[in-house]
């Protein structure tokens, strides 16, 4: 016998809360383990199409394991170091900006930037914030990130859970399906199914697309010759997934680069406006569409607001939970929606009644 629904969402509503406590707690130690269970989760389907090759499971896994770490330690010895110089620089150089920028606007526009006015006073507050805060900035985004990343047991446990998560990937999956009420299992193998086609769809597919930019705008920047192009090339490929967001922003931020170092040149500071016109075209004529589709149901705004809502509730361990909730929280949503419309809540009536109240005028008319 079932058991009643109301029961049932009193057992599941606590495991949602156990699991948010959890989360709470052990976030700091569940953060080499959810970083493994994603990567493992990312590189299964490569993994699947070594194996339909001929390739044996453990031997596939090892394949992957070995390039996965090669790319990370020419990583680690040639483009890491690079970036943080960089961001370090333009940090620094912050301050520097702001002063040539408030130069120039009182060089130019003498009216707009009048002594004691409000943009003036918007420069000067943005400068001392900027030579206050700059600093302060890049010590806790290295200590952040590095602190994390040079970890030994970040660096040796990431690896380890991914690969035997990788392994054992198929297996787990079965004795999950296993575990799962009968009473409900085709539901909850479509909720699930739905589930893993948008996390497939947008995490693998944005993260390619967020790589594959990062690596064309970085590398172009850098041939043109524009300073701190690394860090404005990683960072529009960063926030790629917010449509529009990254080409904006990493636009924005390289032309205004450009203006102070090739003021004059102004071919230089076309061909870097075009570089993003390009990647824009990119993304989204060919990239998204092949990579990520039309189906992810991750809307931009959503999205942004889980990063949010869980980077300040877990911080680092929330903001990569953020995107499998949400996708989650998502699709049983829409799943809700659709049984609701097809309810009696919804309907209102049913088909009796709507015919009884067809027939009734007609049979007054009659009379």
């Amino acid at each position: 016998m079932a058991l009643p629904a109301r029961q049932q969402v009193t057992y599941w509503s606590v495991a949602a809360a156990v699991f948010l406590v959890l989360l709470w707690y052990l976030g700091p130690i569940l953060l080499p383990f959810i970083v493994g269970g994603a990567i493992a989760y990312i590189l299964d389907p490569l993994a699947d199409r070594l194996e339909a090759v001929g390739l044996p499971r453990a031997a596939a896994t090892t394949v992957i394991t070995l390039v996965g770490v090669l790319g990370l330690l020419l990583a680690v010895g040639f483009i890491i170091p690079t970036l943080v110089e960089q961001t370090t620089a333009l940090v620094r150089a912050a301050p520097t900006y702001v002063n040539a920028l408030r130069d120039w606007l009182g060089a130019r526009f003498p009216d707009l930037v009048v002594e004691g006015g409000m943009l003036q006073q918007a420069l000067a507050d943005l400068g001392d914030l900027a030579r206050e805060r700059g600093g302060q900035f890049a010590q806790q985004l290295l200590a952040g990130v590095f602190g994390v990343v040079n970890a030994l047991v970040f660096a040796v446990v990431v690896p380890v859970v991914a690969f035997y998560l990788l392994l054992d990937w198929d297996r787990m999956i079965a004795r999950v399906d296993e575990m799962l009420p009968r009473d409900h299992v085709g539901t909850i193998r479509k909720i699930a199914s739905d589930i893993d086609a948008t996390l497939a769809s947008f995490v693998r597919g944005q993260l390619t697309v967020c790589l594959v930019l990062g690596t064309f705008y970085s590398a172009a920047l850098m041939f043109v010759g524009l300073q701190f192009g690394l860090v404005v090339g990683a960072v529009a490929g960063l926030i790629t997934f917010i449509p529009y967001v990254g080409a904006l922003v990493g636009g924005a931020l390289a032309i205004g680069l450009a203006l102070f170092q090739f003021w004059g040149e102004w071919h230089l500071i076309g061909i870097v406006a075009g570089i993003f016109f390009l990647g824009q075209f990119l993304e989204g004529n060919i990239l998204t569409p092949k990579l990520v589709g039309d189906s992810v149901g991750l809307h931009p705004v959503w999205l942004l607001f889980a990063l949010s809502a869980f980077g300040s509730i877990y911080g680092f361990v929330g903001m990569l939970v953020a995107v499998p909730v949400a996708a989650s929280l998502g699709v049983v949503t829409r799943f809700v929606i659709a049984e609701y419309k097809e309810s009696l809540l919804y309907k209102g009536r049913g088909p009796g009644v709507e015919q009884q109240v067809e027939v009734a005028p007609s049979s007054e008319a009659a009379e």
